[in-house]
């Protein structure tokens, strides 16, 4: 019974911290998807190769969505017509970075935690999209609904001979589109991830930080397996690592988490399966994880030969709230209506 309680309090929790991110992504990307010529993405990211990878890079590190919010929005680049490889670049480079992130960072930890940050995100996220389009060449749902109803002449002109023709901004087509296209797409793995991710935080000990300090690799380690599934978006992982710090873990360890934690979860792992593939999927894990733990022992050499105390940079502060509460709400009564209708639908095909 307490451990129902626990893990009842750990998916609140969770669906609080996440939801209004998703709600607010969900929402951006129905206003692009209306603002933004599909041609426009096609014709910049549609393309497998390198500045097609770099573009949906640099165009991913300012905004401000976390590791859940970007699925929406990588969900509309990639349904316009952007490669996989460009979708997978978006995918790790928002979460890990974004203004209020960037500006958060150098607040806590001061500017060479701030720029290395930044710079290993768009290393990784390059990488990332580099590999996809060199060894992901298999198309998988969206795609291939797509090249089959273009193909077969029924699809809607536009948005398939890339050359979209916007009539003006809808308010109702973006929320159409945002809150039913979109969420359609994501409304189950989100629902299992949530699950998965609240089971996985009421499982992990509260007194980590105490082992994460005797063994450097051992605490590489550890910090990636409870940071890939888990969800924590780049500003509030923050004040995490800055107390894996303060508690005596190595400068690396605690940016390993910032790194590999706000680039993914479970929710993400479940959509990016759906959305590009396995083969996808392993590079994007696998990217991640080998990165993080590369740039970590990167920045603990820095920290080395500077002779700099990271416990002597790090600030901290806290949140809260009423619209964490409502988002969640929303967000719930959404994902069941989608999981319904989509069941419905099966049930009469």
């Amino acid at each position: 019974m307490e451990l129902l309680e626990s893990f009842l309090m750990a998916l609140l929790d969770l669906s609080n911290a996440m939801a209004p991110y998703i709600l607010f992504g969900l929402l951006f990307a129905g206003t692009l998807h209306e603002l933004v010529p599909e041609s426009i993405v096609t014709k910049h990211l549609g393309k497998e190769d390198v500045s097609s990878v770099v573009k949906s890079t640099l165009f991913g590190i300012p905004l401000p969505v976390c590791s859940c919010g970007v699925i929406p929005l990588a969900t509309s680049m990639k349904k316009s017509g952007a490669s996989k490889g460009s979708t997978l670049s978006f995918l790790i480079s928002t979460p890990i970075t974004g203004v209020d992130s960037i500006m958060a960072t150098y607040g806590i930890f001061g500017w060479i935690f701030t720029l290395y940050r930044v710079v290993t995100s768009m290393i990784m996220a390059i990488v990332a999209g580099v590999l996809t389009n060199i060894f992901d060449k298999e198309i998988v749902g969206t795609e291939e609904s797509k090249v089959e109803s273009c193909n077969g002449g029924s699809c809607c002109g536009s948005s398939c001979s890339g050359t979209s023709q916007k009539k003006g901004f809808s308010f109702y087509l973006a929320l159409r589109y945002a809150f039913v296209t979109l969420l359609d797409d994501i409304a189950k793995p989100l629902l299992w991830g949530l699950l998965l991710g609240a089971l996985i935080t009421v499982a992990i000990p509260d007194n980590i930080a105490q082992t994460l300090q005797d063994n450097l690799w051992l605490s590489y380690l550890l910090v990636i397996a409870i940071a890939v599934p888990m969800y924590v978006c780049a500003t509030a992982s923050l004040p995490i690592a800055a107390g894996l710090i303060l508690s005596g873990v190595s400068a690396g360890a605690a940016f390993v988490f910032l790194s590999a934690g706000p680039a993914t979860n479970t929710v993400t792992i479940g959509v990016v399966k759906k959305m590009l593939g396995t083969k996808s999927l392993i590079i994007y894990l696998g990217s991640i994880i080998v990165g993080s733990i590369l740039f970590g022992l990167g920045l603990d050499y820095i920290f080395d030969i500077s002779q700099i105390d990271p416990s002597s940079l790090v600030h901290m502060e806290e949140e809260g709230g009423f619209i964490a509460l409502t988002s969640s709400f929303i967000l719930w009564g959404l994902v069941f209506y989608s999981i319904i209708k989509s069941y419905k639908r099966e049930l009469h095909s």
